[in-house]
């Protein structure tokens, strides 16, 4: 049996987790899949897949090996697809990952315009604002808000979104509005990232950077939760203008201690640091570069 056949049935089961489901992806009969990936196993010597009547699990071995094909798999791919000039007509899964609300806010709208550039594309878009590992979870481009520190990943910036203090005017008409850092202390802070009892919100000010020590009734690590709490007029919340898109114009809410409010977060993309970088991968990201970029230049506007 072809060689590259045997990698290609092997990879496949890996990926879809089934000898059926990989015989669908790449349009063979389960019997020529499972055919090829135990002559494969024959030949190495060595169990690449645990079998049982409910699943299959890529052993040890499997993982190990699977790790070293998989990209080798994809190059020889890309440099078919680049030689017969069909690169423009991509196909394939791309797992995607990005923060709960600035996914929702902001990459979801660009599904579309993506898809209908590439309409060969399976995408897989997981929103969440806990960071994992990008290879344990299997993510193909990862677009990240904040400060970026992967050591095995490639980074691009580009865009920046600025910090923001906001709040509902129903709040302010209630509390009233501050002036000074200072008198956060008065109000019902909104608190990102889990910190229950207290938080150091940082502005800069005449006398350089300060930190004020924030308390508030509500604290979550959902950028969401915050950014629901600010708009029902609960309290005031520090974070980026990006998670506030048409609210910003929008008379009901407004931002506060502009004057001392700095900083800046880089959005990135994000990918696996390899040596190959399958084409779908690469469209997607050149897609992401510009689409999202100029998306979030209009917002600042």
């Amino acid at each position: 049996m072809d060689r590259l056949y045997e990698l290609a049935a092997f990879v496949a089961v890996a990926d879809a987790g089934g000898f059926s489901a990989a015989a669908r992806r790449i349009g063979v009969s389960q019997p020529s899949i499972s055919k090829a990936v135990a002559g494969l196993e024959q030949r190495l010597g060595i169990a690449l897949l645990h079998r049982s009547t409910r699943n299959v699990i890529v052993t040890d071995q499997g993982r190990r090996y699977y790790d070293r094909i998989k990209p080798l798999m994809e190059a020889m791919a890309e440099a078919e697809a680049e030689a017969t000039s069909s690169t423009q007509k991509i196909s394939g899964s791309v797992r995607i990952s990005a923060p709960a609300t600035f996914g929702r806010l902001h990459v979801l709208p660009l599904i579309p315009g993506l898809l209908a550039l590439h309409p060969g594309l399976e995408l897989d878009l997981v929103l969440s604002d806990s960071r994992r590992g990008m290879v344990e979870d299997g993510i193909d481009l990862a677009i990240r808000v904040g400060l970026t520190d992967e050591p095995d990943a490639i980074v691009r910036r580009i865009a920046g979104t600025p910090i923001v203090c906001v709040g509902a005017r129903r709040y302010f008409e209630q509390r009233g509005i501050p002036r000074t850092p200072a008198d956060l202390l008065g109000h019902n802070c909104l608190l990102y990232g889990g910190q229950r009892d207290s938080a150091d919100w940082s502005f800069q000010g005449p006398q350089g950077r300060t930190g004020i020590a924030v308390r508030g009734n509500l604290s979550s690590d959902s950028v969401e939760t915050i950014r629901a709490a600010v708009l029902a007029g609960i309290g005031i919340g520090l974070m980026t203008r990006a998670s506030l898109t048409a609210e910003l114009s929008d008379s009901e809410v407004m931002t506060v201690l502009d004057g001392f409010v700095a900083d800046v977060r880089d959005v990135s993309l994000v990918w696996p640091k390899r040596r190959f970088v399958p084409v779908r991968v690469r469209r997607a990201t050149e897609f992401f570069a510009d689409a999202l970029a100029r998306r979030l230049a209009d917002t600042e506007r």
